[in-house]
């Protein structure tokens, strides 16, 4: 695991000066269900509230059919993080059409981002009315595909303050797709070929299907809120390598943004067995919500 925004020491510091923050949350948290409208339709969802919440998360999907994400949203809430997941559009209780390649429609071209963005500004305005506290940090957890959705809906939204992606693409939808095809599927690709080369037909392989090209920069470049991204260095969906380039590019223009990369893993950095990137991405948003107060309380 290689760690880009702080050290071991200061995971330890933190882990002293938060114990109540970090320890003392148990499984008492309230569950309530939630419909909401966006562009015309209404989503289903549930909000997750610990008594105490001291930051708050709405959970954005992957590319997936995905109904709301409640083995992670329990995860969160355990440690004090209120959490809002919900059924993706035309999925589960959602109204609305699903687009994606399970019903062999292209998902990612930028009138659905752009759909699914405004889906997740509607979560969070939703979520804002339902938590007690107003001034707790409300932020932005996503997966996958959630690298385009996520900063599209922080660059139109001024209350969502942090975000966290894992394994979320900074290139643009038709780099993603070149790299995908290039991998093909093959869990053994890292194997037999080098970043180098990983890079080459990324940036230059013909493309296979003709659309507008979402680039996610275009949109961090607006944003000055913190944000983690959590790669997995055997990932096959993304060119980590690659990805990390363009953040420390955003990261000298000084934006706030910081990531780590697990060598051993691989896209599915939210739900392999290796628990390092939760509990990394838990410590984080916590240490965000810790800074946030201290700076208002002074």
């Amino acid at each position: 695991m290689k760690i880009n925004f702080f050290s071991n020491v200061y995971i330890s510091l933190l882990l002293i000066a938060l114990p109540q923050m970090v320890f003392s949350q148990s499984a008492d948290f309230t569950i309530q269900d939630v419909k909401f409208e966006s562009q015309g339709i209404t989503l289903a969802g549930s909000v997750l509230q610990p008594k105490k919440p001291f930051a708050a998360v709405v959970i954005v999907h992957g590319s997936d059919p995905v109904k709301r994400e409640m083995e992670f949203a329990k995860r969160l809430a355990k440690e004090g993080i209120a959490v809002f997941t919900y059924d993706k559009r035309g999925v589960g209780e959602s109204g609305g059409v699903y687009v994606g390649p399970s019903v062999g429609t292209n998902n990612i071209d930028t009138a659905n981002l752009t759909l699914l963005a405004h889906d997740a500004n509607a979560a969070v305005k939703t979520f804002r009315t339902y938590l007690k506290d107003k001034k707790t940090p409300i932020g932005l957890v996503g997966f996958s595909q959630a690298g385009w959705i996520i900063p599209m809906a922080a660059s139109k939204n001024p209350q969502i303050e942090f975000m966290v992606l894992f394994s979320g693409p900074t290139i643009t939808t038709l780099e993603q797709l070149r790299f995908q095809f290039y991998t093909n599927g093959n869990n053994s690709f890292w194997e037999n070929h080098t970043e180098a080369d990983a890079i080459e037909h990324t940036k230059n392989d013909p493309d296979r299907y003709q659309f507008a090209a979402t680039d996610p920069k275009t949109y961090l470049s607006t944003l000055s809120i913190p944000g983690l991204w959590l790669f997995g260095e055997k990932d096959i969906q993304i060119p980590v390598k690659l990805c990390i380039e363009q953040l420390n590019t955003l990261k000298a223009q000084g934006k706030p943004f910081e990531y780590i990369s697990f060598s051993k893993l691989g896209h599915n950095t939210s739900s392999s067995n290796d628990i390092a990137p939760v509990d990394t991405a838990v410590q984080w948003i916590l240490q965000k919500a810790l800074n946030k107060k201290y700076k208002s309380s002074k």
